[in-house]
């Protein structure tokens, strides 16, 4: 229930000098009080002004707990617009806990995984994509990550919501009251070229927040990047020298790698995400075509594919599996990488009928040349555009979702401005594109949505 009052750690225990729990409610100032004893007489947190920090002890039954500062936020001037107490103590799991456990005792109740943002959201102070870009910025491990989630936590997102359905909104409208005067039908309020006009300019900016998901997921959950090629070309040696580490085994004994292995690097600030595959061949080995079987699927899921080739065995192996491959890759990015050119001389290699975006790089990953050159095409190849904090880019599944179904929504309105349907018919299509918007922000949604969405926080915050 929203009006009691919540306590939890809001800092990972154990991991530094100090730590802050964090209780927010109406009571949240009086509950304190009762176990805090201020070091100067005459300030008591019920007499501080918002804002304030105060010196004092954690006391319970007379007995000193530890020294805190004690900071206080009033409503509605807090993060989650009740009254706020953060206590900040010695970073002693024990110290912390005993606190948590006074706080309890004093009539405070544990608070649920993101409860604290989700009253934030509850009490206006932010609206649910807000909230959700909270969850992403403590998730944050790259510079791209965190300028994405600052930047919609700090309403870029929103702001480009709220201009859509004011837009929609002043269209409805006038639909709308033509609909309260059909009888009239030599009143027309609403314009059809200036209609058609304004839902172009509708339809662009969905369709570019929707388009833009395919590089805020790739900053958001890294760059997938499939290595693939026949058995012994090189695969695991060349997962093993990018990652810097003997992360997959390697052996001459063909089909060493039966199941795929992934583990993620950052590249110039890019986080990649790199899959070593099952070799490919003709096997009658039952665990390894099921390897195979799982290379192709990695494939298809992949941004960037990297094709390791021995290079002592170049033509064979591209006619062996171009078949196999080419199909798979015409939509990706596709890098033929010439494996163990320490041992074998570089051969122009015929890329007639492989995609047009076909780059090839002779490197030797066992001796660890040219693998600085390839984290560079790998970088140039994933083509994230430079971002700035002003740009508006998409990396939520749920976001990507509602702007698809708002942008098949207005689409639909333009078919029907261009066809001459009556207003309602266009009405209803524009009220859809607008609940989809306003699902976005949660201005329509359900206790399910809310509760799926905050499980998913720490606790604490």
């Amino acid at each position: 229930m929203t009006n009691e009052t919540i306590c939890a750690i809001s800092t990972a225990p154990g991991v530094g000098g100090i730590a802050v729990i964090r209780i927010s409610g109406k009571e949240a100032i009086s509950l304190c009080d009762r176990i805090f004893q201020p070091r100067k007489a005459g300030k008591s947190l019920a007499l501080q002004p918002a804002y304030s920090l105060t010196y004092g002890t954690i006391v319970e039954k007379g007995e000193a707990v530890d020294d805190v500062m004690m900071a206080l936020f009033r409503a509605p001037h807090s993060f989650t617009g009740e009254d706020t107490v953060e206590i900040t103590c010695h970073g002693s799991v024990y110290i912390q806990q005993r606190i948590l456990q006074l706080l309890v005792a004093t009539g405070c109740r544990l608070a649920k995984p993101g409860e604290f943002t989700q009253r934030a959201f509850m009490n206006g102070k932010m609206d649910l994509s807000q909230a959700e870009a909270v969850a992403d910025l403590i998730a944050s491990t790259s510079a791209g990550q965190h300028r994405l989630a600052l930047s919609q936590m700090r309403g870029g997102f929103s702001q480009e919501l709220k201009e859509l359905r004011a837009k929609l909104l002043h269209i409805t409208s006038l639909m709308e009251l033509e609909l309260d005067f059909a009888d009239h039908e030599e009143l027309e309020f609403a314009d059809r070229s200036e209609l058609k006009e304004l839902a172009v300019q509708i339809e662009q900016v969905i369709s570019h927040l929707v388009h833009s998901f395919k590089v805020g997921n790739a900053i958001k959950n890294g760059i997938p990047v499939a290595i693939i090629g026949e058995t012994n070309a090189g695969k695991s040696t060349l997962l093993n020298a990018l990652l810097n580490e003997e992360k997959a085994i390697v052996s001459d004994i063909h089909g060493t790698t039966r199941d795929v292995i992934e583990d993620t690097m950052y590249i110039h600030g890019l986080q990649f995400r790199f899959i070593d595959t099952a070799g490919i061949r003709d096997t009658h080995d039952t665990i390894e075509n099921l390897g195979i079987e799982r290379t192709f699927q990695k494939l298809e899921q992949a941004d960037i594919v990297l094709w390791v080739i021995d290079l002592s065995e170049a033509s064979q192996q591209i006619t062996q599996l171009s078949g196999k491959i080419l199909p798979l890759c015409q939509d990706k990015q596709l890098i033929l990488v010439l494996n163990k050119s320490d041992m074998a001389e570089n051969i122009p290699i015929d890329l007639s009928g492989f995609p047009k975006q076909t780059k090839t790089i002779p490197i030797s990953a066992k001796q660890k040349q040219g693998i600085n050159e390839l984290q560079s095409m790998l970088v140039e190849s994933a083509q994230i555009p430079a971002l700035s904090q002003n740009d508006v880019v998409v990396s939520n599944v749920r976001h990507y979702e509602a702007l698809s179904h708002a942008l098949d929504a207005i689409h639909r309105v333009q078919d029907g401005l261009n066809n001459d349907l009556s207003g309602d018919f266009i009405s209803q299509d524009l009220r859809e594109c607008i609940f989809h918007l306003s699902d976005i922000v949660g201005d329509v949604t359900t206790d399910e949505v809310l509760g799926n969405i905050f499980k998913h926080f720490c606790i604490g915050k």
